[in-house]
């Protein structure tokens, strides 16, 4: 089913998973793990596909796996490191795996990549032209802060029209913690005209270790509230734990309050971490995601 249409009718709740680099004991354990996030009933789950191309071909298998066991997967492209040839033979796969949906993305270049990059497409928008004779459903990526790459938010928002434009029916947020980026980015982009779903991504940050990663990743603000908890209880692991996951159950509360079509968690792997923000949101989840 085209996640496009499932926003039509209802709230979505999503994951997102990762393919593993190591062998077939690290690929066992993300398909225990996609077994236990199925039992959570989600709309879809988005499976990464690795900047430097690495990971495309696991991707399309695992893709392919979520769709067997019965849950859309959303399948990343990423435009960066590869030919249209490369493309083309992933669309081809993905087609083959009865794949219906795609997140078309350009990719930031990994910091140790030796080969050229975006040598054939150098912006979402030219592998999403590429891609559209595929008739995927196609999302793209947004950021609330602003891509890092743009001067303004209002420099980042021509692109995001560009991308509808070629072709995007709903768009998944970059990670944030403050929600009142998001809702700005929304507002703003409603005054250009861009109607697209703008689903609000999150991960819950439950280990002080992600800290330095997220802020290399995507630069996302931290609100001083929050801060100010996790350094008080950065040494208390099991605190840490417990005071991420009740921000991150406070922000998806939030935003499905003021409207947002859906939440994406950026759990990753981490089954666990999916399954307790639900128990937690049970009430929430059986009133707006059923």
């Amino acid at each position: 089913m085209r996640i496009d249409d499932v926003l039509k009718r209802k709230k979505t709740l999503s994951f997102e998973v990762f393919p593993p680099k190591k062998g077939d004991t690290e690929t066992e354990r993300l398909y225990k793990a996609i077994d236990e996030l199925r039992a959570l009933r989600p709309d879809f789950i988005s499976v990464t596909y690795g900047a430097s191309g690495s990971t495309a071909r696991n991707s399309v298998e695992i893709a392919g796996h979520i769709k067997s066991v019965g849950i859309e997967p959303l399948a990343h492209i990423t435009g960066g490191p590869s030919t249209p040839s490369e493309i083309d033979a992933i669309a081809e796969d993905l087609k083959a795996h009865n794949v219906e949906n795609v997140l078309a993305l350009r990719g930031d270049r990994p910091i140790d990549y030796q080969a050229e990059y975006c040598k054939y497409f150098p912006h979402a928008t030219d592998l999403m032209s590429h891609i559209g004779k595929y008739g995927f459903a196609m999302g793209a990526a947004c950021y609330p802060e602003g891509h890092p790459e743009c001067e303004t938010l209002y420099a980042d928002l021509k692109s995001l029209k560009k991308k509808e434009e070629c072709g995007a029916t709903f768009f998944i947020t970059q990670l944030f913690f403050d929600n009142s980026y998001y809702y700005r980015l929304v507002n703003e982009a409603r005054k250009i005209g861009i109607k697209s779903p703008m689903i609000p991504g999150i991960m819950p940050l439950v280990s002080v270790k992600n800290i330095k990663h997220i802020k290399e990743m995507c630069g996302s603000a931290i609100p001083i509230e929050f801060r100010n908890m996790i350094e008080i209880y950065s040494d208390k692991p099991n605190v840490m734990r417990e005071i991420g996951m009740n921000y991150a159950v406070y922000q998806i509360m939030d935003l499905i309050a003021k409207g947002a079509p859906g939440v994406h968690l950026y759990t990753m792997n981490k089954a666990d971490v999916a399954i307790e923000i639900c128990q937690r949101m049970e009430n929430v989840i059986g009133e707006f995601f059923a």
